[in-house]
């Protein structure tokens, strides 16, 4: 049983033995396919718990010069990068952090192909494909929209690999099951099955939900089993979410309750826009512990207020089996993944407090926020 007296009224918390239990099955499918699994750290990067993550997974993928070096410094092992395009005055340090390198175009590859050939560590390059294909349903998570800056389609190469490039990558999925993934290889092998016979690896991005209960893992492995048996090939997949995946909460604390108009809003110490903001960019309703959906006849019912001043940083409306009071808890489910990495402090809001509960339900405050996290960041 949490003891819930010992969170700050804002955190964070990571729930330990469910992080090991998703990574795990990542081991299990590591083991069955062959495949590496690392972690993306643009959906998790809490790097306090990457002594432990390390243990299961080789590595993690990076897209900036900022996550290369958190993964360098902070998680070990292999660090990949894919992003839409580098920065000249960082790719030295680029080469430095890095094992494996994706160019998003071949007009990147070319910029820098020579500063990688006289690179003194080896670094292993691919190139970005776009299979024109992606059940992606959301545009803005898209990446084979009409107009996407990201990857490049099959007539724009010739018959072989551009010299140098050892790789291809893709990453079209967004929170899919297996079964999409398998439809998503038949584009890919229609379109560039003849430069994968010719390359020693594919990374197949992130977007597996792999550590969902209904995600379809056998197949998974039996997909990969099947592209390292027809083309020799290493396979990378590099989630994010699925780590962080259902292993933690946001606790939030109520600081008022107004009617508005007939509609009772409890005002958090949390902000959506701020704290939670994939919740209105998806957009998507949060699951809050012991709190439902409101029915018609439901009495206790409350729509959800961030505490900036934004207009728009509420949430839909729930249904309590008891009156909220000012100092209730409000814990938001499943708030690990993709939010840490996406806070801001606009308005200057503080940043919720990160803890740990350890195996034993102990709380482990990991780190605090205040004024200077705020004033650093500007000029």
């Amino acid at each position: 049983m949490i003891d819930f007296k010992q969170i700050p009224p804002a955190c964070y918390v990571l729930e330990e033995s469910k992080l090991v239990k998703n990574l795990e099955l990542m081991r299990y499918v590591q083991e069955q396919s062959g495949a590496q699994i690392i972690c993306a750290l643009k959906g998790f990067a809490m790097f306090s718990t990457f002594p432990i993550v390390r243990q299961y997974l080789p590595g993690s993928t990076a897209s900036s010069l900022n996550e290369a070096l958190l993964g360098l410094e902070e998680f070990g092992g292999e660090v990949h990068l894919c992003a839409p395009a580098y920065n000249p005055q960082d790719f030295q340090e680029l080469l430095r952090c890095c094992d494996h390198i994706t160019f998003n175009t071949l007009t990147q590859w070319e910029q820098f192909k020579a500063q990688v050939q006289v690179s003194p560590k080896k670094v292993s390059c691919a190139i970005r494909i776009n299979p024109e294909y992606s059940e992606v349903e959301n545009d803005l998570y898209n990446p084979c929209v009409a107009g996407t800056r990201l990857g490049i389609t099959a007539d724009k190469f010739g018959e072989k690999l551009p010299d140098g490039i050892e790789g291809l990558h893709f990453h079209t999925l967004c929170e899919n099951n297996s079964d999409t993934l398998e439809r998503t290889l038949a584009h890919v092998e229609q379109k560039f099955g003849h430069l994968l016979h010719q390359a020693k690896w594919l990374n197949m991005g992130g977007g597996h939900h792999i550590t969902r209960s209904d995600y379809d893992v056998e197949r998974l492995i039996r997909l990969i089993k099947h592209l390292r048996q027809t083309y020799d090939l290493a396979i990378y997949l590099e989630p994010g979410e699925a780590v962080g995946w259902q292993t933690g909460f946001l606790a939030a604390e109520v600081l008022d309750i107004l009617d508005s108009r007939g509609v009772k809003v409890a005002v958090l110490n949390v902000s959506f826009t701020a704290h939670m903001p994939d919740c209105l960019e998806m957009p998507y309703k949060p699951r809050i512990r012991n709190a439902q959906d409101p029915l018609p006849q439901d009495k206790y019912v409350y729509r959800m207020g961030g505490m900036s001043c934004l207009a728009g940083d509420q949430m839909g409306d729930y249904a309590f089996e008891k009156p909220l009071s000012v100092g209730d808890r409000i814990i938001f489910e499943d708030m690990i993944h993709y939010t840490m990495v996406k806070t801001t402090t606009f308005n200057g809001v503080n940043l919720p407090s990160i803890g740990i509960i350890k195996p034993d339900n102990s709380f482990q405050l990991v780190k605090s926020f205040g004024y200077q996290d705020y004033r650093n960041r500007l000029s």
